[in-house]
């Protein structure tokens, strides 16, 4: 292989923060990217070389984008499969991940059921077409569960937790579409792994600690803070995933541990919130990787550098208003820290706006996280 100028195009479906960082990670190793989004200035518009407006599933946009591009990837799930695929074989561009792996992955129960088939651990699931069957499965799993839609779910929203039977119609009704329950995991803690498919090889970066509330994720510590027999563990069932999964590029594996043993969540085929950390943490982060994955190219270390803790800058607004957060100077003044601001213009209720990363080999991971919450906590949007 080798170097030139100009280097070659890589296509993303989506030009949010994800599509950012992937131009960010892109730009040093010579690639040019081209970002599809619905709006017409996105989060990903001052980082890649065009932007393309339309919707993630329009095929003229996805014929558009692979007209410009020699492999086309995705940065969201939102991406039609089939239009796609159809771009790919009429412009000879491939597209990876490949097209059946996110039609496996945007249906959670087509997901579950490829897993489970496979022999990878995940939590006992029902599919549900009403609140009778709703309550019919709970009466057999037991409560509470999770009812999750099973398609375009993200963020917490397409989750809604059954606590009791006189929760039965209000959370059917609430998803108002195909739907899956799972049972209740009494998790320990929730952990992460960020994959990675390439040409002939497979890597797994050191799992990651997850913090969420409200189904929203609010920071990742590194290492999780398990054993090491836990952290191997969660690292082979990441392993096992990737075998299942078909196409070349990077796979967030969200994980649950329950005393020590560890089940697959759920799967996004694409660059992960969980795995920002890897860009100041890593040898090589999550964003370089999938482009070098998609491209063909070997693949770079997964080395954690030192104890590392990523924390979100989430909308901590009531309603939406302008994008301006305030009190950031302890954060730009602290050495351990390094600042990602992600270019929404408009903060609204919990909306991922940005995040933080400090590194620090000297303290442990509990420590960092206090002073990554203390530097947060004295920012506002407000």
């Amino acid at each position: 292989m080798k170097l030139s100028t100009p280097g070659p195009v890589v296509g993303v479906v989506g030009g949010g923060q994800l599509g950012r960082m992937l131009g960010e990670a892109a730009g040093p190793l010579g690639v040019e990217l081209v970002a599809s989004d619905p709006t017409p200035d996105p989060p990903a518009s001052p980082v890649v070389s065009e932007t393309v407006e339309g919707d993630f599933d329009d095929a003229e946009t996805i014929d558009e984008l692979a007209e410009r591009a020699d492999v086309l990837t995705y940065e969201i799930e939102l991406a039609d499969p089939d239009k796609l695929e159809r771009a790919s074989e009429k412009h000879g561009v491939p597209v990876h991940p490949a097209p059946e792996t996110l039609r496996t992955i945007q249906d959670k129960l087509v997901q579950k059921r490829r897993l489970g088939e496979a022999g990878i651990p995940v939590p006992e699931f029902r599919a549900v077409e009403s609140a009778d069957d709703l309550r019919e499965a709970l009466d057999d799993l037991g409560y509470p569960g999770m009812l999750k839609a099973r398609e375009g779910g993200y963020d917490g929203r397409g989750n809604v937790p059954v606590d009791s039977p006189d929760d039965v119609d209000e959370a059917f009704e609430a998803i108002d579409g195909p739907a899956m329950i799972e049972e209740h995991v009494p998790f320990d803690r929730e952990l992460s792994v960020i994959g990675v498919r390439g040409a002939d090889e497979h890597r797994v970066f050191t799992p990651g600690e997850n913090v969420h509330e409200e189904e929203i994720l609010r920071e990742t510590v590194i290492p999780a803070r398990v054993s090491d027999e836990v952290r191997e563990r969660a690292k082979a069932v990441a392993r096992d995933v990737l075998d299942f999964l078909d196409g070349r590029g990077v796979f967030g594996i969200e994980l649950f541990e329950t005393n020590g043993e560890i089940s697959v969540n759920e799967i996004a085929p694409r660059p992960h919130n969980s795995g920002h950390w890897t860009i100041e943490g890593a040898r090589t982060s999550q964003f370089e990787q999938h482009i070098r994955a998609v491209l063909g190219w070997p693949l770079g270390a997964t080395d954690t550098r030192e104890t590392t803790v990523m924390k979100n800058f989430l909308g901590d607004v009531d309603e939406p208003k302008p994008a301006e957060l305030d009190g950031i100077e302890a954060i730009l003044e602290d050495a351990a820290a390094n600042v990602h601001w992600y270019g929404k213009r408009e903060a609204r209720p919990l909306r991922k706006m940005g995040h933080v990363t400090l590194t620090d080999g000297e303290r442990s991971p509990d420590d960092l996280l206090a002073h990554a919450r203390d530097l947060v906590d004295a920012t506002t949007f407000h």
